[in-house]
Parts: C-alpha cells; structure tokens; sequence
C-alpha cells in the first residue's frame, strides 16, 4: 500500500499532529531568527567597511567632533559602537589637554563596556538555534516513540501479526523523526555559522578598540596633556626610586 504524505497526515493521532505543529512553530521561529540575525551581521559588516577607513582619516587629523558625529552616524556598525562610545567618553578631557594616565584606563574600561554590549547584542537569538537544534530531534522521537506504541496497540487489538498490519503506524511515527532532523540539522548548522561570524566581528572590535586607545596613549605623550603626563610619570617613578629613599 502507497502512502502520501498527505495520507500519513490524515491518518495521524492528534499527539502525532501536536508533535508536528510544534515542530513547525521551532522551524519558523528558527528561520526568522536566521534571516535577522544574517541580515544584521550583514549590515553591520557593510557599514564598517564604509566607517573604518573614514574614522581612521578623523583621528589622524586629531578632528575628535567628527570622529565622533561620524560614530553616531553608523549605528549599525559594531565597531562605530564601540569607538563612538568611548571617544565621547573622554573628548572633553582631550580637547581641554588634561588627559592623564587615569584617564586612559577610564577610555579603556569605557571600550570594555561597550564591547560586552555589543557582543550581547550580536549574540541574541544564538540561543534560541542551539535549541532548536539540540532538541528538535528529540521532540520528533518522541512523536516517534507514541506512534510505534500506537501501531503495537493497533497490532495487539486487530489481532493481526503482520507487517502489513503495523506498517502504516510505524511510517507515521517515523515520519516525526525526519521532521524533528530537518528542523534541526539547518538550526545547528546557523548556529555555527553565526557563531564563527560574531567571533570575526568581536576581532575586529578589539583590533579597533587598541588601535583607539594606543591614539589616545600616542595624543597623551605628545602634542595634548604632554607636560601633564610626563609630571605624573616622573613624580610617580620618583616616589618609588630608591634614590629618592
């Protein structure tokens, strides 16, 4: 006997039926969350392509308000969320030249702050793909498991001992297990796709990030809050140099 799909549906249990509907509520939820999370990372890449090259040319010309305006301009770029934040952080202290060391660590844990943010934010939905993809297989054996219990059933109340007896059972409970590994398979396949994306992107933002801060190190050792600087070094060294004993 042929069954179609459409056979197989119309022949399954409401339990079968629910597993399926379930099922096809993670496999819909998964793929908005991959066509989201593609698009973003898309954008976002595209944009930095677009700041980095801009931004670089900002600082070189020590022009930190539009370093800044041009941060805030990409706001879908990672790295412009990380930059931006920090530099408006300590602008005021660079323009006045009264950067000091203290100051830079306060940049540093600024960038800090801000990639942790960012990060979280790249990574939100990843969850939902492991999920999916870890448990989507074991919704369908469940499915699976009721069917052949329901095909026995039949078996054992029909009084019948052949194959032919159980044969449409066991295909419909098989059936769930194919759906729950073809939810399944493109989820986990995402997830690490996504994964690998947002550890390039989190690269990036750290290249980007010590890039800034050896700027602002450069800026304090040189033309702004060089005496500042060079005063606070030498009077800490001083205090403990044991000349000084």
């Amino acid at each position: 006997m042929n069954l179609s799909l459409l056979d197989l549906w119309h022949s399954m249990g409401y339990f079968a039926k629910g597993i399926v509907w379930v099922l096809a509520i993670m496999s819909v939820y998964s793929l908005t969350i991959m066509i989201q999370k593609w698009w973003g990372l898309r954008k976002a890449q595209q944009e930095t392509r677009k700041f980095a090259p801009e931004f670089s040319q900002f600082l070189e010309e020590d022009n930190l308000t539009e370093a800044i305006k041009l941060a805030e301009g990409y706001k879908k770029s990672h790295v412009a969320r990380v930059l931006g934040g920090a530099l408006s952080e300590i602008k005021p202290l660079i323009l006045d030249g009264s950067v000091t060391v203290a100051d830079i660590n306060s940049a540093e844990r600024a960038v800090e702050r801000e990639m942790l943010m960012t990060i979280v934010q790249l990574k939100r939905g990843l969850g939902v793909l492991a999920t999916v993809g870890s448990t989507a297989p074991f919704v369908g054996l469940l499915g699976t498991t009721m069917g052949i219990v329901n095909a026995f059933t039949g078996m054992a109340a029909s009084g019948s001992g052949g194959l032919s007896a159980i044969s449409a059972g066991v295909a419909e409970a098989l059936i769930t297990t194919a759906f729950g590994l073809l939810v399944a398979i493109p989820a986990v396949w995402a997830y690490n796709y996504f994964q690998t994306k947002i550890d390039n992107l989190t690269a990036e933002m750290t290249y980007s990030s010590k890039e800034m801060i050896d700027y602002l190190i450069k800026g304090v050792s040189g033309e702004f809050g060089r005496s500042r600087f060079t005063r606070e070094f030498n009077t800490a060294a001083g205090s403990n140099s044991p000349i000084s004993q």
